[in-house]
């Protein structure tokens, strides 16, 4: 038998890392796509299959879920069986369920092939950063995280626009149809130019953990995601929202405690922890998904309710923030090499916030899509820092026992965040909206004759992110009163959501001033580390009691 180090180094050396890495890329982007791509296509999709609202958001439910839940898993999964086995798996059924989607005839039968889709992501989500840190040395990862981080940026923010698009020009099926000839494309390019690498850390599973660690963050995702859909009140007999939360983080304790006390093989290593980079790697990591998945939540709404743009011409307003992440990133990821990364993504941070404030402070019912160019190009900026530095200070000085499950943590840490900005930020919205909409109601109500002020206030609260309705308006109404309401209603919806919206965007600024301080935390990596522990971080005090 040959040695299987040996084996996997030459395997390593005549590929070349570049073209594998691009055959990565292929998946990544197809996964991180769809996370988006769905939520223009609403409408169509409720038309199609004659479904209600409530189906289409459990479609996206489904996929964030399976997509979020099984990532520390599959992270390990790679460390077992050889990342490339485990992506090209991933990749194919990803493929195959994305043509279940398109062909879908009910409603139940596209949420669970949203939910089989979200499986297959979350297998290649970890396998592509593990690569990345075999691929290249460490002091040559700086272009490879940039072109992985423009991937991941473009990609987050690309749906709307490429999902607009396929909806106008052909149907709604064909957001999902066009991952087929992509994925069959990714499988042909990944068995062709990435190698078998076998890295075999991994010799035990860890049962217990793996059934800990997926009903612990089913159960806070779960709650998180269909909170606003209960009012954050009974979902059905005793379990209410708040208990589903509290019943998943009292389980992920005992997952923590768990691994604790496993020494066979943990799920979770805790020793992992006491690389201060990655720990804080994994905060930011939070703040840049949470804000990423967050903020489009109340601008979208914004840009076509207020606004009145389509929903292409929507996702064409923000399209700077792909473009020129996309010219920018991999010039980041470059000066990572040079310059310590921690100070590029805290400057990420700053000018992503920066991006939504300018958004925030320009907001008003009579602003032009023009004029919310540059703040998106501001942001495009920020998100080009962040990715690749971020990536490549989490994984560098990483044990590569311990790349794999670094990898699904860094993952889940993104998915998370952006799981929780969601429903944080659709719950800060609705707040918002139920005070100011009636506020600005009976600001309106004032000049219209008293008997049909009640009624208008009633409407224009009742319009929550969907605009004024002309149903509101009773039947009976003399027409000149009738346009009177409905050009009020209109005025008072739009200036209440551009309020609540300027007061949302407020959060998600915090948390990207937690990304910073996070970044400033970090240590500058050693010259020359290649990989295994630095001696300075093994023996300073901070990674002190420390253990896996």
């Amino acid at each position: 038998m040959g040695d299987p180090a040996r084996s996997n180094t030459q395997a390593m050396s005549v590929t070349s890392p570049w073209t594998a890495l691009g055959a990565l890329c292929v998946g990544l982007f197809m996964i991180i796509v769809d996370g988006t791509i769905v939520n223009v296509a609403i409408p169509a999709i409720i038309h199609g299959l004659s479904a209600s609202l409530n189906d289409i958001i459990w479609a996206n439910s489904s996929y964030l879920l399976t997509f979020a839940v099984p990532l520390v898993v599959s992270g390990r999964l790679g460390d077992r069986y050889g990342p490339r086995r485990v992506f090209l798996a991933g990749q194919v059924i990803f493929t195959l369920a994305s043509a279940v989607c398109g062909l879908a005839t009910t409603p139940m039968m596209l949420i669970m092939a949203r939910a089989v889709q979200g499986l297959g992501a979350a297998a290649m989500a970890p396998q592509t950063m593990a690569f990345v840190t075999r691929l290249f040395p460490p002091n040559r990862r700086g272009v490879p995280m940039g072109i992985w981080g423009t991937v991941v940026g473009i990609a987050s923010i690309a749906g709307p626009v490429l999902g607009g698009f396929l909806v106008e020009a052909l149907s709604w099926q064909w957001v999902f149809f066009v991952n087929v000839p992509v994925g069959v494309a990714g499988v042909v390019l990944t068995l062709t130019l990435v190698p078998d690498w076998q890295p075999r850390h991994s010799h035990h599973f860890d049962p217990l953990g793996i059934g800990l660690c997926c009903a612990g963050l089913l159960a806070v995702v779960l709650g998180l995601q269909e909170g606003q859909r209960y009012d954050w009140g009974t979902v059905a007999g005793p379990v209410t929202i708040l208990r589903l939360i509290a019943a998943g983080v009292l389980i992920l304790v005992a997952f923590v405690v768990w691994q604790r006390l496993n020494r066979t093989e943990p799920l979770l290593p805790l020793r992992i922890f006491g690389y201060r980079n990655f720990s804080l790697s994994g905060v930011a990591n939070i703040a840049v998904g949470f804000t990423t998945a967050g903020m489009f939540l109340p601008l979208i709404i914004y840009i076509q309710s207020v606004l009145g743009y389509s929903a292409i011409s929507s996702g064409l307003i923000t399209t700077p923030m792909a473009l020129v992440s996309g010219i920018i990133a991999p010039f980041a990821g470059r000066l990572s090499d040079r310059i310590s990364g921690r100070w590029i993504a805290a400057f990420g941070f700053c000018m992503l916030g920066l991006g939504i404030a300018m958004l925030a402070a320009g907001a008003s019912s009579e602003a032009s899509g023009t004029t919310m160019l540059l703040p998106f190009g501001i942001c495009g900026i920020g998100v080009a820092c962040i990715f690749s530095p971020l990536a490549n200070l989490a994984t560098h000085g990483l044990d590569p026992r311990l790349i794999g499950a670094g990898s699904g943590i860094f993952a889940t840490a993104r998915q998370g965040g952006g799981v929780i900005g969601s429903a944080a930020i659709g719950a800060l919205l609705q707040s918002r909206l139920a005070v100011e909409l009636p506020a600005h109601a009976r600001a309106s109500a004032m000049v219209l004759p008293p008997a049909y002020r009640r009624g208008f206030i009633a409407g224009v609260t009742r319009s929550g992110g969907s605009g004024f309705s002309a149903n509101a308006v009773p039947l009976g109404t003399p027409a000149g009163i009738a346009r009177q309401i409905r050009g009020l209603g209109g005025h008072a919806f739009d200036a209440a959501f551009t309020d609540a919206m300027k007061v949302t965007l407020i959060l998600p600024i915090a948390v990207l001033a937690v990304g910073v301080l996070a970044c400033l935390a970090m240590r500058r990596p050693a010259i020359g580390d290649t990989g295994a522990p630095a001696a300075a971080e093994a023996s300073h005090p901070d990674s002190a009691g420390v253990t896996g």
